[in-house]
């Protein structure tokens, strides 16, 4: 007679009371929306907009045909500014707006490029309505962005429409614009809620500041515009400011203004 050993014994007999295997059910979990996948990527791989950072590069389909964006502005200034949607009643108006100043924004050697979250067709039609609506005729390039490629790149989406976003599980595209200089480099954001039509003369006036800032060494006051006086920065003396500007008004020693003409 063969005589089991206490330890396996015991072993047989915890193996006796073990649970039999339950497979699991196999859950379905909708798909997740573009726009929240893309959100979840780790922040390191979001681009920082900040004033001063490089403008992130992107290749798109235009309606001047495939352009890569930092070739596109070359060795000019550029603004980037987008739209909710084509046939829109506000974006309709505002693009009518810029293209009329295309001269303005050619003076100041900045190229202009529209974006809409709709495609190439879409958009050539809407060209039409906005020429005749407008009277002008709009030359600049608008990016096809059906997907918000672009518009999540430059984060120009809302987090109200995050929770109001459209029939394809994307989120509507804001009014916003990036000035770029000559170096790529962003100069400037204005975001707009879709509700609101932009500025013109704003944005132009903005670029002359800019422009001013960077060839005279000043900065510009509260609703300065070409011509107007500008200010002495403080890190110039008043003795260095009158060498380098000739007259030079104080107002307080570290308000001073001076003219540098248009």
């Amino acid at each position: 007679m063969v005589v089991a050993s206490p330890r396996i014994a015991s072993q047989a007999l915890r193996s006796s009371f073990r649970p039999y295997a339950v497979s699991k059910p196999i859950i379905q979990r909708p798909a997740t929306p573009l726009f929240r996948r893309w959100l979840a990527t780790p922040a390191a791989e979001q681009p920082r907009l900040r004033l001063g950072s490089v403008a992130p590069n992107f290749k798109a389909k235009t309606t001047h045909g495939d352009i890569d964006f930092h070739q596109f502005i070359g060795d000019k200034w550029a603004i980037l500014f987008s739209h909710p949607a084509d046939f829109t009643p506000v974006c309709t108006t505002e693009l009518g707006a810029f293209a009329k100043l295309k001269n303005e924004f050619e003076k100041r050697n900045v190229k202009m490029i529209g974006l809409s979250a709709n495609d190439l067709t879409s958009h050539d039609s809407w060209i039409k309505d906005i020429n005749e609506i407008s009277n002008t005729n709009l030359q600049f390039p608008i990016i096809a962005d059906a997907n918000r490629k672009v518009a999540f790149l430059y984060d120009m989406i809302d987090q109200q429409d995050l929770e109001n976003i459209d029939e394809k599980g994307i989120a509507f595209t804001i009014r916003s614009v990036f000035v770029i200089d000559p170096q790529k480099k962003i100069r400037l954001t204005m975001m707009y809620p879709a509700s609101t039509g932009r500025n013109t003369a704003e944005v132009l006036r903005v670029i002359d500041s800019l422009q001013t800032g960077d060839v005279k060494g000043v900065t510009t006051p509260i609703d300065w515009v070409l011509g107007d006086d500008v200010i002495v920065p403080p890190s110039v003396s008043t003795a260095d400011a009158k060498k380098k500007f000739g007259d030079v008004r104080e107002v307080k020693p570290y308000l001073r203004f001076t003219n540098v003409g248009e």
